[in-house]
């Protein structure tokens, strides 16, 4: 009948994701989610754009049987480097891609992602970028921020290390590595008005982010801010609740291990089956 509640997918290199995941849990906890994690090949972001965009397809047919019509990229890197190329090669009739950067645009520069209209003046000025090597080296964020905003300085900082010990479980080494990037990147841009977490491993280190940078930078996360656009976008499009209905975790890693790392990421029983 007409109660069937649809999946939306959900893919991210590693466990990164799983922080857009879990912001969208609370926001549609009613809603199905397939999450995908291509943890043996993670991180993406020190991998070329050739590359990315091969392993973010394959994911994201795989996600595709699952039954979910609309799947989120809910990984930095393959935003920057494979969602465009996606696009323009053609998906499939009724099915939706979308990535991570968008939304942080939109709420940066006050405007619908379907807008068109020349770039304007917004009240933001100077804006710090905490991103991949992958992610700054792309240069995606600012093209896409330049077609909606003038006037608008961005200093992104390549963040090494902070990904990988995340996924290791190190929070002590990601803490002390978030503290000395923030330190380098206000050595360039001594008092930034805004700063963006480019990567959705860096939710998790949100607090350590506000606390290094001061209390007058607003931190823009993107797992609020793609929770967000997800419940407008399904308010707009309730027909891209795909055909999936039951919510499960799938991994090309070691399930044991990534449900291990999973469970201690969200503090809440994460089990994840092999892709």
């Amino acid at each position: 009948g007409g109660s069937k509640r649809m999946a939306i997918g959900i893919f991210d290199s590693g466990l990164g994701g799983l922080t857009v995941l879990d912001a969208i849990c609370k926001k549609l906890p009613a809603l199905p989610l397939v999450y995908m994690g291509d943890n043996s090949r993670a991180p993406y972001g020190v991998r070329d754009a050739e590359d990315v965009y091969s392993l973010t397809t394959r994911a994201v047919e795989r996600l595709w049987q699952e039954g979910c019509d609309l799947v989120i990229l809910a990984c930095n890197t393959a935003s920057a480097a494979a969602l465009r190329r996606m696009q323009e090669a053609g998906l499939p009739e009724h099915k939706r891609v979308l990535g991570v950067f968008v939304p942080l645009i939109e709420a940066l520069t006050e405007r619908q992602w379907g807008d068109n209209s020349p770039p304007r003046q917004v009240a933001v000025k100077n804006v710090a970028l905490f991103a991949t090597p992958a992610t700054v080296a792309s240069r995606a964020f600012q093209r896409e921020l330049a077609f909606r905003a003038i006037g608008v300085d961005v200093e992104a900082q390549s963040c090494g290390g902070v990904v990988d010990a995340i996924e290791d479980g190190d929070l002590i080494l990601a803490e002390a590595l978030v503290r000395s990037h923030v330190q380098a990147l206000m050595r360039k841009m001594p008092a930034p008005d805004a700063a963006i977490l480019g990567c959705t491993h860096y939710p998790l280190m949100d607090t350590i982010f506000q606390n290094a940078l001061g209390e007058n930078v607003r931190v823009y996360s993107q797992a609020e801010l793609v929770a967000e656009s997800l419940q407008d976008y399904l308010h707009r499009h309730p027909d891209k609740l795909g055909q999936g209905s039951e919510t499960k975790f799938l991994t090309t890693g070691e399930p044991g291990l990534v449900s291990d790392r999973a469970t201690q990421f969200l503090k809440r029983k994460i089990i994840f089956e092999a892709a």
